[in-house]
């Protein structure tokens, strides 16, 4: 069962997008110097498609997008939310960050606006970083998706 620690609105996240940002818990991939250890833990409220719709709720006439901050332990789950928030939210852009290397089979990237993919390796920095093994995708159409990695550097700021 999907677990969230917390939410936050957000403006880096994903360039020209007001985000809802949640933070899913039980992260499997515990990258070395992680900056949020504690997903790690198996702890939080339960994230299924009701509690989804109230935190939409509480913030929706201020956001664009939903963006889900883990969930590599049950890609599955993410992916049902997904398509619930692009048929009872179609106003509202989906992201997902996985940690993992390559996206799961176990989703439809047509339930996903954004893909930012890879696990945090701090050496080479975040997506800001011009040495960054992670990346970020933005679906054009269908299940086709381009790499904006490089709206993300500059000024941390993202660029038009």
């Amino acid at each position: 069962m999907l677990k969230y620690v917390n939410t936050d609105v957000v403006f880096q996240e994903i360039p020209n997008e007001v985000t809802l940002a949640v933070n899913v818990s039980g992260c499997p991939c515990r990258c070395p110097g992680c900056h949020s250890k504690y997903l790690w833990e198996d702890t939080g409220l339960p994230l299924d498609k009701d509690s989804i719709d109230q935190l939409i709720a509480t913030v929706n006439d201020h956001i664009t997008c939903v963006a889900f901050m883990g969930g590599d332990a049950d890609p599955k789950g993410i992916d049902q939310l997904a398509r619930h928030i692009k048929e009872q939210h179609p106003e509202l852009k989906v992201a997902w960050y996985s940690g993992r290397t390559c996206l799961s089979a176990m989703i439809d990237k047509q339930h996903f606006d954004y893909l930012k993919i890879g696990p945090y390796i701090r050496h080479l920095g975040g997506l800001q970083s011009e040495t960054t093994n992670q990346r970020l995708y933005r679906r054009t159409t269908g299940d086709k998706f381009i790499d904006i990695t490089h709206l993300m550097r500059h000024d941390n700021s993202p660029r038009k």
